[in-house]
């Protein structure tokens, strides 16, 4: 039996994608309103183009759709929800190789720079520290290699374990390790630079 709508808030992920491809329509719009911002970023950070972004995430909310009938609980709906993401990704890389522009002068890229370090109480001075930490931090980001900016992401974004990684860009676990542990070096190492 399907859920009421006002309880599907509560209702695990892998649940409502099953109500979803039971015919509950309610069930994807929770499910969108769960993921749709976190595909975005994901999307977004990984290729600099918020018009892009856009189109790979609606290509992919498609595809969630497309795949409702068949959906089957192997691992938890984030994962394969970004699973679905990463092969988009790879799609489009394929397709054309673009540069990362997450530099400080698109309005995005300011947004998530404010957003990454701004807390109101904080003086005009520290409020600037914190925008030009959190701009070093996208500009970190972008310099990264695309599969170590890409593992990152999932961790970051997705919220994603270790195996859950290696599992979304079908790589072995110890792969991904290396991808997220170079990563975070060159992160670290940037950021102590700026210090």
């Amino acid at each position: 039996m399907l859920a009421p709508p006002l309880a599907q808030a509560q209702l695990a992920d892998e649940a409502l994608m099953r109500s979803y491809a039971s015919g509950q329509a309610t069930a994807f719009e929770t499910l969108y309103a769960r993921h749709s911002l976190r595909i975005w970023r994901y999307f977004y950070r990984n290729t600099g183009d918020a018009a892009l972004a856009d189109d790979l995430a609606q290509d992919l909310w498609l595809a969630v759709v497309d795949c409702a009938c068949r959906y089957e609980v192997r691992s938890r709906f984030t994962t394969w929800l970004f699973t679905m993401a990463h092969n988009r990704l790879v799609d489009h890389w394929r397709r054309q190789r673009p540069g990362i522009s997450l530099s400080a002068d698109t309005q995005e890229s300011m947004r998530l720079a404010e957003s990454l370090f701004a807390a109101s109480g904080f003086e005009p001075e520290q409020q600037l520290d914190r925008q030009l930490m959190a701009q070093a931090i996208l500009a970190a980001l972008a310099r990264l290699p695309a599969e170590q900016r890409e593992c990152f992401l999932l961790q970051v974004e997705a919220d994603l374990t270790l195996a859950e990684i290696a599992q979304a860009t079908g790589v072995g676990e110890e792969t991904a390790k290396s991808r997220l542990r170079y990563a975070r070096a060159k992160l670290r190492a940037a950021l102590e630079e700026l210090a």
